[in-house]
């Protein structure tokens, strides 16, 4: 969310949230069952620090300090405030740390799996988890939300096309240590990115921002990104202490001078979850 980790985050530009539903026909063949986590601790937070760390490597989910709230926004794929409606209860401030296990053979399944599906099974093991463990029930309903689109400013694009040829030999290094395209970085005020399209940039965006971001540039193609800002608490403090001093371009800023590419405020009809029922967790 928007401002609250320090941190680096190496992405498949597919989102490991990626959210998809299909509809199915009464006659439709089985839908196989979603593996699951095969060993799941979760205990409560008591440092008392208002912190949260994720890791998330091949067939291991490990976070500290996690809240449900931020549960269900990666597990749902939620991108800003209001996604959220019912009462999370005694639940809406403790945090928990969780660490969550595949077993050998969905490891190994997944990676044979194009990365879309790959992070959509995830997020619905990440989802059962959520039922299995905090007894969750929840429903879906569609609301009209404020959004971004994200769209070319005036004076055109200046982003890179990138060379399909570029096998990215010093660039983003994925899981598996292999430099390739397809992968963005974010670190605090920095995005870098090579041979993504547009949709990704838009996820990600959403994800820094708090808001849904459609991308209505109508860029097609693969791009070569980075984009450099000064995030607003670093602006904060950079403030108080010395006066009206230059801290830098914010990311809206950033993405009209670096970009060529800036947010525009609307609305749009978005999916929310509405939590009916929640329970803490025994600890295990």
């Amino acid at each position: 969310m928007p401002g609250s980790l320090v941190r680096s985050v190496v992405l498949f530009t597919a989102g490991w949230f990626a959210l998809g539903v299909s509809g199915l026909a009464q006659d439709a063949t089985p839908v196989a069952k979603t593996p699951s986590y095969e060993v799941v601790s979760i205990k409560p937070n008591k440092s008392g620090r208002n912190s949260t760390r994720i890791n998330s490597s091949p067939g291991r989910y490990v976070a500290t300090g996690v809240s449900l709230k931020q549960l269900l926004e990666s597990a749902y794929d939620l991108k800003m405030q209001g996604q959220i409606l019912g009462s999370l209860g005694a639940l809406e401030d403790a945090r928990f740390d969780i660490e969550a296990k595949m077993d050998d053979e969905t490891v190994e399944a997944q990676k044979k799996l194009p990365s879309k599906e790959a992070s959509e099974q995830r997020r619905r093991m990440m989802q059962a988890l959520l039922a299995d463990q905090f007894q969750l029930k929840l429903h879906h309903e569609t609301k009209e939300l404020p959004m971004y689109a994200l769209v070319v400013a005036k004076g055109g694009s200046k982003l890179k096309q990138a060379d399909p040829n570029d096998t990215y030999a010093n660039g983003i290094k994925g899981p598996d240590g292999v430099s390739r395209g397809g992968m963005m970085m974010i670190e605090r005020g920095t995005l870098t990115a090579q041979a993504v399209e547009m949709e990704s940039l838009a996820q990600q965006l959403a994800q820094m921002l708090g808001r849904i971001v459609q991308d209505r540039t109508g860029l097609t193609g693969k791009f070569d990104m980075q984009l450099k800002w000064t995030p607003d608490d670093m602006r904060s403090a950079a403030g108080a202490d010395n006066g009206a001093a230059d801290t830098g371009p914010t990311i809206y800023t950033a993405l009209q001078e670096q970009m060529g590419l800036k947010v525009e405020s609307t609305k749009g009809m978005v999916d929310t979850i509405v939590v009916d029922h929640v329970e803490m967790p025994s600890e295990n």
